[in-house]
C-alpha cells in the first residue's frame, strides 16, 4: 500500500524560516532510516504558500489566486510517498518523525493513502486503465 504523509502546519509557520540544522540533521536521520527500511519512495519540502498559486475551477470559470493564502488555517509544508504494508505501520512510522517545538503545537501529519489503477477496475474500462498506467511507467514505449 502506498500512502502520501503530509507535513501540516498554520499560516504562521510559514514565517518561521528554514530549519535550524539540528532539526536538519534529525530529519536526515529519520528520512535515512525510512529508505533502509525501504519505506520512503519520495518525498520533499514544500516553499510557503506565498511561492505558489491555487488553480480554482467553477461554473464562471478559471481563477488564478496568487499566494500566500492567509485565509487557511492548515497549510502543507511538505511530503513523503510511502510503501507501507499497512495504515497502522504507516501511523508507526509516522509518530517516530521528529518534532521541533520551536514550531509550536501545531504540527500535524496526515496519512492518506494512495489509489492504485486496480481500485478503479470495477468503474473504468480496462483500456482507458491500460492507457493510465502506461503514462507513468518510463519503460513504456
Amino acid at each position: 500500500m502506498r500512502v502520501m504523509v503530509m507535513t501540516k502546519g498554520d499560516a504562521a509557520d510559514e514565517d518561521n524560516g528554514e530549519p535550524t540544522t539540528e532539526m536538519f540533521e534529525k530529519m536526515r536521520v529519520f528520512n535515512e532510516r525510512l529508505v533502509n527500511a525501504g519505506i520512503m519512495l519520495g518525498g520533499e519540502g514544500l516553499q510557503p504558500s506565498a511561492a505558489g498559486a491555487k488553480v480554482a475551477f467553477s461554473t464562471a470559470g478559471t481563477t488564478v489566486v496568487d499566494g500566500p493564502f492567509t485565509e487557511s488555517k492548515e497549510v502543507i509544508a511538505g511530503y513523503w510517498i510511502w510503501e507501507v504494508s499497512s495504515l497502522a505501520e504507516a501511523i508507526e512510522w509516522a509518530k517516530r518523525c521528529p518534532f521541533d517545538p520551536s514550531y509550536g503545537d501545531s504540527q500535524i501529519l496526515e496519512i492518506r493513502p494512495l489509489f492504485d489503477m486496480a481500485d478503479f477496475a470495477q468503474t473504468v474500462d480496462a483500456d482507458a486503465l491500460a492507457k493510465s498506467e502506461r503514462l507513468l511507467d518510463p519503460t513504456s514505449d
